[in-house]
């Protein structure tokens, strides 16, 4: 071999050694930067970990706010709303109650026959109408008009005139979800419009009123005899169904619970209130807030990010709104570390893009390629073909997100149970042995509504099971949680039956 020859092969030695190096460098780092990710991942578990010890915290804390809120206004971040609804359904309502339900840019109508005996609605009618939007920012009369005029349109056409006695007035359950100040049973003042609606000339009036002169105006005879949030129509169908039903939780977009509380506890209104016995209590449970919660960097940013920082901290980490947009952002932050998603598209950063049923799709794609995490990916963030590894490190991020988001919101469920005594301890202020309390433990009934329950599998068995590791196996079988559909329709209408002939409670807050 050649002097020539010989420094070729010199030189393609070393050319072969700088590239074998290079490539080695290069799997070294992208080794590095893997487990940089998977890092990213062991941080997020230890920061949404919810052992059964803190769990039980957040229980207690739960009860804790729920007392400071009775205590005085103002006193917990838990508002703990008075609805003056003494009277639940017990079964035994009959005849036709109508039903509004008014919560966004639509409408509902509803018209529910009841047959006297527990569970058995015989029928019930659905009208759903939008609302035009120049009537969301007109005048209060204008909007009413509009609703009077279509509720009056269904009665004629669903009612036939030889069912409707003219001595009998027909009775209206009013689904009202917007902030508003309970000052009975049938009526409260408007705090303020949201979701699209901006009519000033309504802020501070009485809504039922509005809805009940417009009524009037159209010439029907209907006297609108329960104003309710969608929660509390959930509580109602429940306790129709069954008499043991005492809570009600909404878990969907939103969330938020009720439940039937003793009026002696509620000391803010301590000798005030006319009626003796249980009052629903509309918790507002969104905003509780306690240094027990599991909270990350993640929901710190979406909450400083949010329309309303600093409030609803608890709906934030376990409601449908927001559990997506959680498992977006630890993608954002794995994706900084490295380039496993392929070249990042601008829709990564996109605010709630990645809405939470496309979360829960992957989170129970059952594939054994994970085909269908894939393809969310692609259509929703515009990621090219993601690696089966990757695929399953996002699998793991939405199952660690709706943990959390499930155990925290089973938490909340049995504080509310603590608070009134019904989680076998006795309750909040009781200096009861738990043995006692546990020979004693009553049947006990919680009604749940919300697709986040209802349609999401693993949600739901997470939520079950940390019932059952709060409770103790021993309770746990006392307490059930039974489905509702529409509580802010049928609900609605139930308790028009309810209260078709009770007494009207009305108190000032002190």
């Amino acid at each position: 071999m050649g002097k020539v020859g010989l420094k070729l092969a010199v030189g393609c030695a070393v050319a072969a050694c700088v590239v074998a190096s290079v490539m080695v460098g290069r799997r070294v780092r992208r080794k590095r930067a893997w487990r940089r990710v998977v890092k990213v991942l062991e941080e997020l578990e230890e920061g949404c970990a919810t052992p059964v010890a803190r769990l039980r915290q957040v229980v207690d804390a739960m009860a804790v706010e729920m007392h400071a809120g009775l205590v005085s206004e103002g006193g917990s971040k838990l508002k703990m709303l008075l609805t003056f609804v003494h009277n639940l359904p017990s079964g035994s309502e009959e005849g036709t109650y109508y039903s509004l339900d008014l919560g966004g840019t639509n409408f509902r109508i509803l018209r529910v026959q009841l047959g006297g005996q527990r569970s058995a609605i015989i029928g019930h009618d659905v009208d759903r109408q939008p609302i035009p939007q120049h009537l969301m920012t007109g005048t209060s009369e204008e909007l009413f008009d509009f609703i009077a005029s279509s509720l009056k349109d269904f009665v004629e056409r669903e009612e036939n005139v030889s069912e409707h006695s003219q001595s009998e007035r027909r009775e209206l359950g009013f689904t009202f979800s917007f902030p508003v100040k309970q000052t009975s049973s049938s009526s409260g003042i408007l705090i303020k419009w949201t979701k699209g609606f901006v009519i000033e000339d309504m802020v501070g009036r009485d809504v039922s009123e509005c809805l009940q002169q417009a009524i009037s105006r159209n010439g029907l005879d209907m006297r609108v005899n329960a104003l309710i949030n969608d929660t509390v129509g959930t509580l109602a169908l429940g306790h129709y169904h069954d008499e043991d039903t005492v809570a009600a939780v909404i878990i969907g977009t939103g969330t938020n619970a009720c439940y039937l509380e003793r009026a002696d506890a509620i000391i803010k209104c301590q000798g005030l209130l006319t009626t003796p016995g249980d009052m629903v209590v509309n918790m507002e449970w969104g905003n509780f807030w306690s240094s027990h919660l599991p909270r990350t960097s993640y929901d710190i940013d979406l909450d400083a990010e949010s329309p309303n920082p600093n409030d609803q901290g608890f709906e934030k980490m376990i409601s449908g709104m927001y559990l997506g947009d959680i498992v977006r952002r630890v993608i954002i932050r794995m994706s900084e570390e490295l380039d496993v998603f392929g070249p990042v598209s601008s829709k990564l950063h996109v605010p709630f893009i990645l809405r939470t049923p496309l979360m829960a799709a992957m989170h129970e794609d059952d594939t054994p390629d994970l085909r269908e995490v894939a393809q969310i990916l692609r259509d929703t963030l515009e990621f090219p073909d993601i690696p089966q590894n990757v695929r399953k490190l996002v699998v793991r991020v939405c199952d660690v997100v709706t943990r959390r988001a499930a155990r925290l919101a089973a938490a909340g469920i049995v504080g509310i149970l603590k608070k009134i005594g019904r989680d076998g301890s006795g309750g909040i202020a009781s200096g009861k042995n738990e043995g006692a309390s546990r020979s004693k433990m009553r049947r006990t009934v919680v009604a749940v509504e919300g697709g986040l329950y209802t349609n999401y599998t693993l949600f739901r068995e997470y939520l079950n099971e940390a019932m059952t590791q709060i409770l103790g196996e021993e309770i746990a079988p006392s307490v059930i949680i039974k489905v509702m559909e529409d509580g802010s329709g049928i609900g609605a209408a139930l308790l028009a039956a309810s209260h078709s002939t009770s007494s009207v409670d009305t108190v000032q807050i002190l």
